[in-house]
């Protein structure tokens, strides 16, 4: 895949600032088409099915989400129910193509339905023989259609040439809602305090901003040994082995883009695209335009990658292969239980956005955090569902739940020179709407032993390391 340039076109800005101005103008919020090509006008409104009531058209497709159910997993059986969870996503990504398609928008739930049946039959026949009792996964198999937030707070009305979930030619976002001016945000950053023996140190690895272009749709975490596991593309610094195929023998191995060697880490997040009416070097592949997210691919401008501790105490350091996921790429349509996306811009960190993109003003960029989980379960580097073996700290007094012990905390924070606008989005499966609540990131622990335990102790001595 090619490098993304960083030179705009008059034609492109023209078509930002224009989004911005009716974004912001006075005459209110009102849906544009932010995914429209700059050469080409906005779509008009897709037809309604007979299932959509008047003045609200169905946007996406709301399946339940088996992986965080499984909380259960036989090591023996774990192959098999990744490969299924995997076959489900992919069973929504064609549906929802069809969807997207079809005048009578209910028409692609009944066989979505008995695909599912036929997998979900699948995974638990795999947990059985593995000697474990399944749950009754059936009740999983149905799926509803659903309006997306902009449609169900603004109905279209008869004539309306705004898309209230238009992309071209594909209708998955984002919508103009899904964007507000930072400035005006109050402030809510709030951390707990820290008590004595809190651990108030800082490790900080510099493994670059992805200027090699290293991207694949794969996740190796939530779906290994399938290609094009996520349905959209990710950034990847640290390690160059890492695709779905990797483990932990390829990673121990492979090179890493961190300066200091003893950090061969997997750091990886969805993409973010510039919407300018320019095709990237994967419009035609899996993850890029086969799954719907369009648009130049922007290189971050700085990443900054960086341990903390906690403030209740010591820290433990991290067991090697550890993997943890922060956020949800499927937060729209499950709920914001897992969701965990933190937008702002600079000079404007002290407010975070968790369900909107930020509009920053001129002369400052985006920027896009994520804190991780830093309470590990001291047994497990991984989970049936990716999460359990990892928890957040207490929010308001930092504390670990009980059983779990504090590890340094990884804070990612990644910026874009992007232009003012609402002119961008983050990659995501097809059916969530490149919705922001949908951003996550993504780490696999493969510092060496000795540099870890290095870690823990700058952590935890107060020092500011690297």
């Amino acid at each position: 895949m090619g490098r993304t340039s960083r030179k705009r076109s008059k034609l492109a800005r023209r078509m930002v600032a224009a989004s911005a101005a009716l974004v912001m103008g006075g005459g209110g919020l009102i849906a544009v088409n932010v995914y429209a090509n700059a050469e080409d006008g906005v779509d008009q409104p897709p037809g309604r099915s007979a299932g959509e009531s008047a003045g609200q058209r169905m946007s996406t497709i709301d399946c339940p989400d088996v992986g965080n159910q499984l909380r259960e997993v036989p090591p023996e059986a774990r192959g098999e129910v990744d490969g299924g969870l995997a076959e489900l996503d992919s069973q929504i990504t064609r549906a929802y193509e069809r969807f997207t398609e079809a005048e009578d928008k209910e028409s692609v739930l009944p066989p979505l339905e008995e695909q599912r049946r036929g997998t979900l039959g699948a995974i638990e026949e795999a947990v059985d023989r593995a000697g474990a009792r399944p749950d009754d996964l059936a009740d999983m198999a149905p799926c509803t259609l659903r309006a997306s937030d902009q449609e169900r707070e603004q109905p279209p009305q008869d004539g309306d040439q705004g898309q209230g979930d238009g992309q071209e030619g594909s209708g998955n976002g984002p919508v103009a809602a899904d964007f507000v001016d930072i400035k005006t945000v109050r402030p809510d950053v709030q951390r707990p305090r820290d008590r004595r023996g809190a651990s108030r140190g800082t490790f900080t690895t510099d493994c670059g901003r992805n200027e090699n272009g290293k991207f694949n749709p794969d996740n190796v975490i939530a779906a290994p040994n399938v290609s094009n596991g996520a349905h959209h593309m990710h950034d990847y610094v640290g390690n160059q082995a890492t695709d779905a195929f990797s483990g932990d023998d390829e990673l121990a191995a492979g090179e890493t883009t961190c300066r200091n060697r003893g950090d061969r880490s997997t750091y990886y997040w969805p993409v973010l695209r510039l919407q300018n009416g320019r095709d990237e070097d994967d419009a035609q592949a899996d993850g890029g335009g086969k799954d719907q997210n369009v648009g130049e691919i922007q290189t971050p401008s700085a990443v900054t990658l960086t341990f903390v501790g906690n403030p209740r105490g010591k820290v433990v350091a991290m067991p090697r292969f550890l993997r943890i996921i922060t956020g949800d790429a499927k937060a729209f349509t499950n709920g914001d239980a897992n969701a965990n996306a933190s937008w702002s811009c600079t000079g404007f960190e002290n407010r975070q956005l968790r369900d909107k993109y930020p509009i920053c003003p001129e002369g400052s960029d985006v920027v896009r955090t994520f804190a991780f989980q830093s309470c590990w379960d001291g047994r497990n580097t991984d989970s049936a569902n990716h999460r359990t073996h990892v928890a957040f700290a207490d929010r308001r007094t930092g504390a670990c739940p009980p059983g779990f012990r504090a590890i340094p905390q990884l804070v990612q924070r990644v910026v874009y020179d992007v232009p003012p606008g609402p002119g961008f989005a983050v990659d995501s499966f097809p059916e969530q709407l490149h919705k922001p609540v949908t951003d996550h990131g993504d780490f696999i622990n493969v510092f060496d032993e000795r540099l870890m335990k290095r870690v823990a102790r700058c952590v935890n001595s107060g020092r500011r390391c690297t």
